[in-house]
């Protein structure tokens, strides 16, 4: 046991380091930049339009969505521009963005109830590493679902806070039969898997150059959570040459 937890901690530790290093630099740039970007240009928008308040709804955000077809590039988003809209349908970019926030959601619910499962003793004995492994991957589900929820509320969009709906209902009728570690990271396996292959699909589906950058930044920390969740059920880490489209979710289905 003492083996096995030190190996999954080596795991951790680079997951962390291509996270911290590479990925989030990189995911923060995009982001920041393409959410900068579109501040700017729904506020001119506005600016000159002042009198077509309808300007902004639907068509998945008007201004937004002009952007993020033609933007480019800087760090964090953070404040929403003074009107925001909440359209009944987004379409574009901006419905990739809720679709992989709305994924990321779901990420972050199942290793939060993975968590509490474990620590109220219903898992059965659980590896210190393992739980550790699920806190650290949370974590970076809520920073992805950040990025996302920046470029969104940029673009006058409210964030998104609900979980992927069209694998949500799925997903908690599976939590509910898990009864150990191997069910829950069986679970949790599924799930990383849907989400690198939503974002290798959306980076031949999203228009705008920074928010390809966004998904290409994430995906490979997907992945790295599937491998360690491989090593964790007893599974070589990496089974595919490449990544799989396999289980990738359709931007409509954030409406289902």
């Amino acid at each position: 046991m003492e083996s096995y937890n030190w190996e999954l901690q080596r795991r951790v530790d680079d997951l962390e380091s291509l996270h911290n290093d590479e990925s989030m630099p990189s995911m923060r740039e995009n982001s920041g930049e393409l959410a900068e970007r579109i501040r700017h240009e729904t506020a001119g928008l506005l600016a000159r339009r002042s009198s077509r308040r309808g300007f902004l709804l639907g068509a998945g955000v008007a201004a937004g969505a002009a952007v993020l077809a033609a933007c480019g590039s800087a760090s964090s988003a953070s404040q929403a521009p003074a009107t925001t809209a909440a359209p009944s349908r987004l379409k574009g970019d901006l419905l990739v963005a809720a679709l992989s926030a709305s994924l990321e959601n779901l990420g972050i619910y199942a290793y939060a109830a993975g968590i509490s499962a474990a620590k109220a003793g219903k898992l059965g004995t659980v590896p210190p590493a393992v739980v550790n492994f699920a806190q650290v991957a949370m974590a970076q589900h809520k920073e992805h679902t950040g990025a996302w929820n920046g470029i969104l509320t940029a673009a006058g969009v409210r964030a998104v806070t609900k979980t992927d709906p069209a694998l949500t209902p799925t997903v908690q009728q599976a939590f509910s039969k898990v009864t150990d570690v191997t069910g829950l990271a069986n679970l949790a396996l599924e799930i990383e898997n849907i989400a690198a292959a939503t974002y290798q699909d959306a980076t031949a589906v999203l228009t705008s150059k920074r928010a390809v950058g966004v998904a290409a930044s994430i995906q490979p920390v997907e992945l790295e959570h599937a491998a360690i969740l491989n090593f964790v059920l007893g599974k070589y880490p990496v089974p595919n040459a490449f990544s799989s489209l396999a289980g990738a979710q359709p931007p409509a289905s954030y409406y289902q």
